[in-house]
């Protein structure tokens, strides 16, 4: 059984169709990568998986069970379902350490020792524990980044995903973050990422998903999409020679 699985799913803005029928699996321990032109409803369906968007109608199943349900407790979804934003959203007034255990204090009643103690593990996984006392001003982009997937990673979550996560970074940080995300990912971590950069897309998965207009077009490695998938926007799309979009 997938982890997540989405059937159908369908979001509108009033008269706005953003997604229009579209179906994928998730499976426990996959780094899926999600692609395709701007304005697809890329990030909608990101927000979709953890009610931060409400559906319009479809189904969300999440260890089986029809997350899009009224009964749904939408908080514990979210800890189960973690989030790295594009502008990583961290507390300009709190510390690195503070940034991550906040939510293990409050959402999980951690006592602090207990809090510092799990953030000092995955600040420390991220290679981030000297930089425990430093507020977000004080970082690189590539570290508020890892400040970000520390704290998502705290809550133990069962999926993290990633809006645009290299979209910040200049190509040295964007090879570092590849290298993250294969490390998660062979620490058996799912994920699911958005991004519109085809050089980190394909460091990171074998296969992508091409949305586009709404729905899923394709599911391929990049290079069978670039050279033989039957739609020529799909080819022209990843045939860019690894240019972002």
């Amino acid at each position: 059984m997938a982890l997540i699985e989405v059937r159908n799913l369908v979001k509108k803005f009033d008269d706005h169709t953003v997604l229009n029928g579209v179906n994928l699996e998730l499976l426990q321990g996959e780094l899926k990568v999600v692609m395709g032109p701007s304005g697809c409803g890329k990030s909608t369906l990101l927000r979709c998986l953890n009610r931060l968007v409400e559906p319009t109608s479809g189904t969300i199943s999440f260890r089986g069970a029809d997350i899009t349900s009224p009964s749904t407790d939408v908080l514990a979804l979210r800890q189960s379902i973690g989030f790295v934003f594009q502008q990583f959203a961290l507390y300009r007034h709190l510390t690195v350490s503070d940034n991550v255990t906040l939510a293990l204090r409050k959402l999980k009643k951690m006592s602090r020792a207990e809090a510092n103690e799990k953030a000092s593990f995955e600040l420390s996984r991220l290679d981030m524990i000297a930089h425990q006392h430093k507020y977000p001003e004080q970082l690189s982009g590539g570290q508020k980044q890892r400040v970000a997937i520390a704290r998502a990673l705290a809550m133990d979550p069962a999926v993290v995903v990633f809006d645009e996560p290299t979209s910040a970074l200049d190509p040295v940080m964007v090879r570092e973050v590849a290298e993250l995300f294969n490390r998660l990912n062979r620490d058996n971590i799912t994920m699911m990422c958005v991004t519109h950069d085809l050089l980190f897309a394909r460091q990171i998965s074998e296969k992508v998903i091409f949305l586009d207009q709404g729905v899923v077009r394709a599911e391929d490695t990049i290079e069978h999409l670039a050279a033989n998938h039957p739609d020529a926007k799909v080819r022209e799309f990843f045939g860019r020679e690894g240019h972002a979009s």
